[in-house]
């Protein structure tokens, strides 16, 4: 497997960034304008912002992936979570180690910020992220998630 470096997103990878976004959007057919893309990116940028942005890239500086993760409360804990919103790895880079390079910075992130657990949601046609995700974790927590739309 290649070698791949891990960071945070800084203002000069937002022209590799959204490439990556929007695949990701993609993927779940979930249209992504530039209003929601520059709000995002904002987001990501803003230290104040609970959502950060890591950014996976090969030796020569490709980016080949993108994660977006937070910290969420977990009441019964009386701490905090990592709550990962969005991973995506290029169709080209999957099985190169990109992927596992953005877990692993997942975890030691974990680590050095005492959450005492990472959690996300991924739909149940992901079939191979799902196996990536199992390799992790042993399988699927015993959770069900629900959703209240509201119209806008």
């Amino acid at each position: 497997m290649e070698e791949h470096r891990v960071n945070f997103v800084t203002v000069d990878d937002k022209q590799d960034w959204r490439p990556l976004f929007d695949g990701y959007a993609a993927f779940y057919k979930t249209p992504i304008t530039d209003r929601i893309a520059d709000q995002v990116w904002d987001w990501l940028l803003d230290p104040a912002h609970e959502l950060e942005g890591l950014i996976a890239r090969d030796q020569r500086g490709k980016a080949l992936g993108i994660a977006h993760v937070r910290a969420c409360p977990r009441s019964l804990a009386g701490g905090y979570i990592g709550f990962l919103d969005d991973m995506f790895v290029v169709p080209e880079a999957r099985g190169s180690g990109a992927a596992d390079a953005l877990f692993s910075r997942l975890n030691a992130l974990a680590q050095e910020r005492g959450w005492s657990a990472l959690r996300w949601i991924t739909q149940h046609f992901n079939e191979r992220g799902r196996a990536f995700y199992d390799r992790y974790t042993g399988g699927p927590s015993d959770f069900i998630v629900y959703q209240l739309n509201r119209e806008q």
